[in-house]
């Protein structure tokens, strides 16, 4: 399962927020919540939050077994 704990973290390290992914860098509300519920996202969505937060896919996800 792939799960967004890091992206919190790495949020936080970054002085970053929720509201704003949502606000500064547009990625909708509905993208978030799916974040907050590990739940599927694109891969395109991955790479835009790599870019806007200027981090490796590693600060935003993981594999952990079920």
């Amino acid at each position: 399962m792939i799960v967004y704990d890091p992206l919190w973290e790495t949020l936080k390290k970054k002085g970053l927020s929720t509201y704003t992914l949502r606000v500064k860098f547009g990625i909708s509300g509905s993208t978030v919540q799916r974040l907050k519920r590990n739940m599927s996202v694109s891969t395109n969505t991955l790479d835009d939050l790599c870019k806007l937060i200027g981090c490796k896919l590693s600060d935003i996800a993981e594999f952990v077994e079920d």
